[in-house]
């Protein structure tokens, strides 16, 4: 076969494979025997520019985040071509509107099975973990804090009270990205 042949051939395999996909916005990132005790966890940080400062300096550091989940937090980062599932994109706010922030420390500390997520409970202190939340709950702007607040979220098909049900929040709002219904700031 000749060598312009292998690359045509070559292009086209490629754009035939699948290419690595996000695991759904509602699948739990923690076991269900964890899930009570992650859900518990609370943030013993305040909320401040300064402990912000704290999480984007281990993000892009110590941490190494931004090399999975990229510098913007959109899991676009180096590495996320090569990993099936893709990374967590952190600008979406149905991940935040779904997850406590103990859900997310927990993950960060133990890793998130099925997943190229490990844990880095041996590389990061507790305090380390807390800031990062801070720092990357900012990617997502005004649906980070708002939605999932300090300990809030709901959880996955969960309602305010922890039952099953109607959510009240029916996502974006016209082109501008609002939200409306009950569960919108």
């Amino acid at each position: 076969m000749k060598p312009s042949m292998l690359a045509l051939l070559a292009v086209v395999v490629s754009l035939a494979l699948p290419a690595a996909a996000e695991r759904h916005m509602m699948q739990p990132l923690v076991p269900a025997d964890k899930l009570a005790e992650a859900r518990g966890l609370r943030s013993p940080l305040p909320s401040s520019p300064e402990i912000v400062q704290q999480g984007k300096t281990l993000y892009n550091g110590k941490g190494g985040c931004f090399n999975c989940h990229g510098k913007d937090g959109d899991g676009n980062g180096p590495v996320a071509a090569q990993l099936n599932p893709s990374p967590r994109n952190f600008q979406h706010h149905g991940f935040w509107r779904h997850r406590t922030e103990g859900e997310i420390f927990w993950v960060i500390k133990n890793g998130s099975v099925g997943t190229s997520m490990v844990g880095f409970a041996g590389q990061l202190t507790d305090e380390e973990m807390w800031s990062l939340i801070q720092y990357v709950r900012s990617f997502s702007g005004e649906h980070g804090p708002g939605m999932m607040g300090h300990g809030g979220g709901m959880g996955p098909m969960m309602g305010r009270g922890g039952e099953m049900g109607d959510m009240g929040h029916r996502g974006p709002k016209g082109s501008m990205g609002g939200c409306e219904g009950a569960g919108c700031p």
